[in-house]
């Protein structure tokens, strides 16, 4: 072989390589947008970690927000220096946390007492909030098996709506807005929309859930074009949609891994929620079939919008059938379910950063 002959060679083709990639157009730098980036604590629920593990691994994730939507990470230490402690212990580390809780509808079906009434949970949530810092408290009325109950959805968001005006003028004087969220089936983004008008957007806000909104038969692009003018923070997840047997079926999947079109929702919510910061919340490795052509179904959407519909429909046209989370054969149940879910939400935080252009810092370490 000559050697000599097949250095040149290898010179001429990687000389020819290097001018066509020096003259092909340079990619354009990822477009930043003024949000600040986090996740919600239910990402990562299979960890069981106390607020400071999580502000730890927000750090580590180059975070700027860390949303902690149950009181179950403080261990029971609710009183204000306490909260105070986290706080700093946030703010330390750059990061600015967001504090929620659970149902605060004393005749949904999730409601549960354990902190007393549901005027009294609202009342200490509101109190824990302003605490730790968090310029909204997260709440929920219920999920779509609200709908079927006596009186329907309309009868839970009038016990809902009477429950914060209770507390209005709380939320006033400490500051601290409630964000009622889109949660499990339970609202559509117009009904969410008329409970908020209905107690009062001085004081009630939304934190608006993308994987939800597709639980209502809605495309969540869609549901926040309704609700984007209310949004006050957030707990988003990317969807796949397909059309299944009867009807259609959705999965939530990590960010980027569905067919919602990010780019659009985020160039929507960078026009309407301004300063609104972005929590990631995947909860994905399932599946839920919405059987569109039984009609049992359409008894608890009764005044469902023909033009939502649509939109949802036309999104399960672009999905594609996706198995759900299984666990390796022989590995441990709950390690796989640990690692699983940070693999999601590090690919969700690293895919918001690096495409989508959201965060205001780079990560400290790789994860």
């Amino acid at each position: 072989m000559n050697t000599s002959s097949l250095s040149r060679r290898q010179f001429t083709l990687g000389a020819a390589a290097a001018a066509t990639l020096a003259a092909l157009p340079a990619a354009e730098p990822v477009r930043k947008r003024k949000h600040k980036l986090g996740f919600d604590n239910f990402a990562v629920r299979a960890m069981k970690w106390n607020a400071r593990q999580l502000i730890d691994y927000s750090e580590k994730l180059g975070c700027d927000s860390l949303f902690i939507t149950d009181f179950g990470p403080l261990e029971g230490k609710h009183d204000d220096t306490a909260l105070a402690e986290v706080r700093k212990y946030g703010a330390d580390k750059g990061i600015t946390i967001e504090l929620g809780s659970w149902s605060i509808c004393p005749t949904a079906k999730r409601f549960k007492k354990d902190w007393g009434t549901a005027e009294e949970h609202l009342a200490l949530g509101l109190r824990m909030s302003k605490a730790i810092g968090s310029k909204a408290f997260r709440v929920i009325l219920g999920g779509q098996e609200d709908r079927s109950t006596d009186g329907g959805i309309e009868a839970r968001i009038a016990d809902t709506v009477k429950v914060l005006k209770s507390q209005r003028s709380r939320a006033l004087d400490t500051g601290v807005k409630v964000a009622v969220e889109n949660h499990a089936g339970d609202m559509q983004a117009w009904e969410l929309k008329e409970l908020v008008e209905s107690a009062g957007k001085d004081y009630v806000g939304v934190n608006f859930d993308s994987g939800n909104a597709a639980w209502t038969l809605e495309d969540p692009l869609a549901s926040l074009e309704t609700l984007a003018p209310y949004v006050l923070t957030t707990s988003l997840r990317d969807d796949m949609l397909w059309e299944s047997a009867n009807g259609v079926t959705v999965q939530w999947t990590a960010m980027g891994e569905g067919c919602v079109d990010l780019p659009a929702f985020f160039d929507h919510f960078e026009r309407h929620c301004p300063g609104v910061t972005v929590h990631i919340e995947t909860i994905s490795g399932f599946s839920k079939e919405f059987p569109l052509w039984k009609p049992d179904l359409w008894k608890i959407f009764p005044k469902a919008k023909a033009a939502d519909l649509a939109r949802f429909l036309a999104l399960a046209k672009r999905g594609k059938k996706i198995e759900p989370f299984k666990a390796p054969a022989g590995a441990d149940r709950a390690k796989a379910e640990q690692d699983y879910q940070r693999g999601e939400i590090e690919r969700s935080i690293k895919y918001c950063r690096e495409v989508l252009g959201l965060g205001l810092r780079a990560p400290k370490n790789n994860a």
